[in-house]
């Protein structure tokens, strides 16, 4: 049985001031690489075989953290970030490509975060009281709903889904545990999939940061358990 831990970035600085962030490429606060040491712990007694992260720093810089905080999840191997021009005779490595001695990190821009159009940079609370709490929460949380000139859930889940589908999955129907180092928005799409949730029910979804999700996923891609590793 492969696992599947889904994980949303540590908070980072524009987190840490209340803004939407969308695809602005904001690093991890202090509090936010904390809380991905944190998620490292708590991943100690599990053991992955490949990475999935979006572009975004904040994501990467998860990821790379919870990977290096406990050398156990990786068993062993050298977690290496696998950047689409590498090039192996360059880098002089010869067991670049053996999964006997890397664990790959593969970025992609299908995992980034909504983008939140013109409310990125603005003030969530400030933003709330010029246009109110009710809207605002209807472009953050609702399936079909878009910000101002951005995305909503259901573009996200668009390019999420075929990405999750064709890349992601493959390893894990064939045994591989996967971790994904994401964004709450490009998860909660994931997750909509995964629990086969209603447009209703994933407006009522809220991930925290770098709180780890692991499911349990079968050889025909299916779920058989879940937990959240919330304590």
């Amino acid at each position: 049985m492969a696992k599947l831990i889904l994980t949303r970035h540590g908070q980072s600085l524009w987190n840490a001031v209340n803004k939407f962030t969308g695809w602005v490429d904001v690093p991890l606060s202090e509090r936010g690489r904390a809380e991905a040491t944190i998620a490292s712990t708590k991943l100690r007694e599990y053991r992955v075989d490949v990475v999935f992260t979006s572009k975004l720093i904040r994501a990467i810089e998860t990821a790379v953290c919870i990977l290096t905080e406990c050398d156990d999840i990786c068993g062993g191997k050298i977690p290496i970030i696998q950047h689409e021009d590498d090039d192996p005779d360059w880098l002089g490595l010869d067991h670049y490509n053996s999964p006997a001695e890397v664990l790959p990190i593969f970025t992609h821009a299908a995992l980034d975060e909504r983008y939140y159009g013109d409310l990125q940079g603005l003030n969530k609370a400030e933003t709330a009281e010029k246009f109110g709490t009710a809207q605002v929460q209807l472009w953050r949380r609702s399936y079909d709903v878009h910000p101002p000139g951005g995305e909503s859930l259901e573009d996200t889940q668009a390019r999420v889904l075929p990405y999750f589908n064709q890349t992601i999955l493959p390893y894990l129907t064939q045994g591989k545990n996967v971790m994904v180092a994401a964004h709450g928005n490009s998860l909660r799409a994931i997750i909509m999939k995964l629990d086969q949730m209603t447009g209703e029910e994933v407006a009522q979804l809220e991930l925290g940061t770098a709180v780890p999700i692991v499911y349990d996923i079968n050889e025909q891609g299916n779920v058989t358990h879940k937990i959240v590793l919330d304590l």
